[in-house]
C-alpha cells in the first residue's frame, strides 16, 4: 500500500511513515525543505519535495499518482502567526483533497484537532482561534467531497510519550491528552480499516487497544 503525507517531516507523520515502513507498506511523505529527505529516509519513506504554500493541484497530483491513500499531517505550527494557519492548516489541506480527487485516490486521512470548529471562538487567542477555524474550515471542506473516502482524526492535547497502545476512539470522546505516538497507531490502523469512511473521531487516552478501538469505529465489534 503507497501512502503519501502531506507534511511529511511533522513528529506524528514521522512515527507513522515508520510504522507503515516496517509493516511493509510504501510510505512517502511531502516535505518542503531538502535538508529533511534523510530524516525521512531514515524513517523507511520517500521523501517528496514540493512546498504546499506555492504548489498547484495538477502539480501535487503528480506526486500522488499510483497512491492508495493520502494523510494530511501538514500544520504551520505552533510559533507561526494567524496568516499561515489559514495557508497550511486550511488551503493545503483542500489543496491535498483537490489533488486527490485529480489522482482518482480516494482514500484521505485528515489529523485535525479536538475543538475544530469553522466558528470557534476564542477571544483571549486570536490565534488559537484562528488555528480552530482553520481545522475546522478544512474539515468540512474535505467532508462535503463526495468523491473520496474521508476520515477526521480528531485528538486530543498531544503528548510526547512512548505510546501505550490503548486510546479511546469514538465520534465524542471529552477532553484529553494521547501520545503522538498512539495517533501515528491510530493512522495506520485506519488505513487499514476502509469502514471507518466518512466518520469523524475523536481521541484521548483510553482502555481499549488501538486495533480493538478501530474495529470498533468500523462497526466489527462483534
Amino acid at each position: 500500500m503507497r501512502t503519501v503525507i502531506a507534511g511529511g517531516h511533522g513528529q506524528i507523520a514521522l512515527k507513522l511513515e515508520r510504522l507503515l515502513a516496517e509493516r511493509g507498506d510504501r510510505p512517502a511523505g511531502i516535505i518542503r525543505r531538502p535538508e529533511q529527505a534523510h530524516d525521512l529516509v531514515d524513517a523507511g519513506a520517500e521523501p517528496l519535495l514540493l512546498d504546499l504554500e506555492s504548489t498547484t493541484a495538477p502539480q501535487l497530483a503528480q506526486l500522488l499518482a499510483g497512491a492508495d491513500a493520502v494523510v494530511f499531517a501538514a500544520g504551520a505550527g505552533p510559533g507561526s502567526g494567524a496568516a499561515r494557519k489559514n495557508t497550511v492548516d486550511r488551503d493545503a489541506a483542500v489543496l491535498l483533497a483537490d489533488a486527490a480527487e485529480l489522482a482518482g485516490v480516494r482514500r484521505y486521512l485528515m489529523i485535525s484537532s479536538m475543538g475544530a470548529d469553522a466558528a470557534a471562538h476564542h477571544p483571549a487567542d486570536p490565534v488559537f482561534e484562528t488555528y480552530l477555524r482553520a481545522k475546522g474550515a478544512a474539515d468540512d471542506a474535505v467532508r462535503a467531497r463526495t468523491a473520496l473516502d474521508w476520515t477526521v482524526l480528531r485528538p486530543g492535547r498531544l503528548t510526547d510519550g512512548p505510546g501505550t497502545g490503548l486510546v479511546r476512539l469514538a465520534p465524542a470522546v471529552g477532553r484529553g491528552a494521547v501520545d503522538r505516538a498512539d495517533v501515528a497507531a491510530v493512522l495506520a490502523a485506519l488505513l487499514r480499516e476502509p469502514g471507518t469512511a466518512g466518520q469523524t473521531l475523536e481521541l484521548v487516552a483510553g482502555n481499549a487497544t488501538v486495533e480493538e478501538s478501530v474495529a470498533a469505529a468500523a462497526g466489527h465489534d462483534g
